[in-house]
């Protein structure tokens, strides 16, 4: 039978387990994790800021955190996260995504915009084309789009934020040189003719234009064009540039349920702020996309061609009558699809 100081021993040794086993659950919690979901072309973009503001956050509060990424079709990815996937932050390319989440789920407030400069919006970019080496269609403009024989790659309005900036550029193109509303109808109809396939992403698009071979032309976000232009296969295609083009300013915001259910605001928060910094600007640059940062935005100025752009609100009055008007169902877009077939 064993004795009074053998029983102690192993009652003592019972409590340092659980302690040590309490202490090392303490420790993994300490260590947090966000998941930044966002749209399809940022893929490259995250992977490189993320390292640079863990670094920091390390050095500054000396806590340890991880960042995972999602991507998919913009407003694929928001009905992902109203549904229940569970991101800290969204980095989406148009504000209509974040306003669902608010509207439709109460997961971020409806004045979400106000909470990071520039309406949260840590960059902007535009539309451009990308063409095959050469140039064999002449492509130059948005009217070459709607032209017979031009075969154009967009992916789908209804599901990409690439493609609704698409839309909106052809719109706001044809009313900015005079066109009534029926004429600007008229000329997405013939565009979207022209159009063989929709994707249901930016970068499907761009797998079909590059990969695929398929399509004269590809419309997409001019950090896209970049990447492709200065990448693998890059003698292969050139990035033409409009006239004119919208102006894209992609908004980023915590998810208020999401990181007080899982304790990550200051995380998010630290997460958020740090793509306005001058390092993370930097990396934005470098990615072709135009950074809000003065100083960087001059340091680069060279790889940003002038180009004449007009915003959502000037030509169409805000993002939720443009949606209403073109996006909802029986809007102008459904008649687009309705003729196409």
């Amino acid at each position: 039978m064993a004795g009074r100081g053998d029983q102690t021993r192993r009652l003592a040794a019972g409590f340092m387990t659980l302690a040590l086993s309490f202490g090392a659950a303490q420790g993994a919690h300490a260590d947090a994790s966000l998941l930044n979901v966002s749209y399809d072309v940022t893929r490259e973009l995250y992977k490189d800021i993320n390292p640079g503001f863990i670094a920091a956050y390390k050095q500054k509060s000396g806590e340890t955190v991880s960042v995972k990424q999602s991507h998919g079709a913009s407003s694929a990815q928001a009905l992902s996260v109203l549904q229940g996937l569970q991101a800290d932050v969204v980095t989406m390319n148009q504000p209509n995504d974040i306003d669902l989440l608010a509207e439709r789920g109460q997961l971020v407030p409806a004045n979400w915009r106000a909470r990071l400069p520039n309406n949260s919006a840590p960059y902007t970019t535009t539309m451009v084309f990308l063409v095959r080496k050469g140039n064999p269609k002449h492509i130059k403009d948005w009217d070459d789009l709607a032209k017979p024989g031009v075969q154009v790659v967009i992916p789908n309005p209804k599901t990409a934020g690439n493609g609704r900036y698409t839309y909106l550029a052809a719109w706001g193109y044809k009313k900015q040189n005079g066109a009534t509303d029926a004429q600007a109808l008229d000329f997405e109809k013939a565009i979207f003719r022209n159009v063989p396939v929709l994707d249901t992403g930016g970068r499907g698009a761009t797998t079909t234009f590059t990969q695929r071979d398929i399509g004269d032309v590809l419309v997409t976000f001019e950090n896209e064009v970049s990447l492709i232009d200065t990448g693998v296969g890059a003698g292969s295609f050139e990035a033409v540039y409009p006239s004119m083009s919208i102006l894209a300013e992609p908004p980023v915001a915590i998810v208020d349920k999401v990181v007080d259910k899982r304790g990550t605001r200051k995380e998010a928060q630290a997460y958020l702020d740090y793509l306005y910094t001058a390092p993370a600007q930097e990396i934005i640059a470098q990615h072709h996309l135009r950074p809000r940062d003065p100083a960087v935005l001059a340091k680069h100025a060279s790889e940003f061609k002038p180009l004449k752009t007009f915003t959502v609100e000037q030509v169409f009055g805000s993002w939720q009558k443009a949606q209403q008007t073109h996006f909802a169902d029986g809007g102008t877009f459904d008649q687009i699809i309705v003729d196409r077939k």
